[in-house]
């Protein structure tokens, strides 16, 4: 028990906030002030993200993999594609890096494949899917996480999540029409949420 309390502390110590960012701290140590609320507390606001398979994960069969680990954690896939994604959808996408000197190969790449588009619903599913992927680049990822466990380098980080509310809104309008997600009860819904 110890090591769980002690695992899930080290997870939510180091997270990274932008999909291309350094990792920063989203958790408060004992010494800050007890005004700032706790970043590690799970809210109560049922939400939706939008994860992204990319290529270089297709291609290596971790698809189920990274599916797996949302639905263990408890979270309902409302909404999955495969897809080729042209160069100017994902310029779009990737619209706030635009000025980075990383920008042209990553839109090559990500382009160079097929990925699998996916929008997940639950309590905290943007932060909470954002510890699951860990750190942008995967070496500085916790092993447990899906970058610690199954990446190593940034360019090759298998898979995007949106980092913020209004970054999953505008992700999942752009890679999804409304009729395309869908709302239904999971089963297992109260044995995950009291």
């Amino acid at each position: 028990m110890v090591f769980i309390s002690l695992y899930i502390c080290l997870l939510c110590a180091k997270t990274t906030l932008q999909e291309f960012g350094t990792p920063v701290d989203t958790c408060l140590s004992a010494n800050e002030s007890n005004e700032k609320e706790n970043d590690c507390e799970m809210s109560n606001t049922k939400e939706r993200t939008f994860i992204c398979i990319k290529p270089d994960a297709v291609q290596r069969g971790l698809i189920g993999n990274i599916i797996e680990r949302f639905e263990q954690r408890g979270y309902k896939l409302v909404a999955m594609k495969m897809m080729k994604a042209s160069k100017s959808h994902l310029e779009i996408h990737y619209q706030e890096l635009q000025g980075k000197p990383f920008f042209k190969s990553l839109v090559d790449y990500m382009s160079s494949g097929p990925v699998v588009a996916m929008v997940w619903e639950g309590l905290d599913v943007v932060k909470q899917g954002r510890q699951m992927l860990g750190a942008t680049n995967p070496l500085n990822s916790m092993p447990g996480t899906i970058r610690g466990d199954f990446s190593i380098q940034t360019g090759r980080n298998i898979v995007h999540g949106s980092d913020s509310l209004s970054s999953a809104e505008r992700e999942i309008a752009h890679w999804f029409k409304p009729d395309e997600l869908c709302e239904w009860n999971s089963a297992t819904a109260t044995w995950v949420y009291e």
